[in-house]
């Protein structure tokens, strides 16, 4: 692997799709799912990864997020969402939940509401222990 693909995260064989199943992603793909977030918000803690495949920042936050992510599934649901292939549910999210879309951008709800966001290398300074 080249140097810039050392540092924008290109694959990198098993070693990505191990730390792949260690995160408990939950594909983001439709609209009605945000229904279903804000309900299920009432019982557990419920976050949102925005995601650009196509960008270099993006990519190396989302590795740092995968290393750093500590929650179990009892803790939280976590969802990602591919902002290129579901701009539109990107943009429901903006909406919904009064967050200006950025990219990446990492989203906290609780009771219905967002709690704590941040985007870009704020996402991974997020003490999600202490907010779930």
């Amino acid at each position: 692997m080249g140097l810039l693909g050392k540092l924008f995260g290109a694959s990198t064989g098993s070693g990505e799709s191990k730390q792949e199943e260690a995160t408990p992603w939950i594909a983001l793909n439709s609209m009605e799912q945000l229904d279903a977030i804000v309900e299920n918000s009432k019982t557990k803690t419920q976050l949102i990864f925005k995601h650009s495949t196509r960008c270099g920042v993006s990519r190396m936050v989302i590795n740092q997020f995968k290393k750093d992510y500590k929650l179990s599934e009892n803790d939280a649901d976590l969802y990602y969402l591919d902002l290129l292939n579901f701009r539109a549910i990107s943009n429901a999210i903006a909406e919904k939940f009064q967050v200006r879309h950025e990219s990446p951008q990492l989203l906290v709800i609780k009771n219905g509401v967002v709690v704590a966001h941040d985007s870009h290398g704020g996402i991974n300074r997020l003490a999600l222990g202490e907010l779930v």
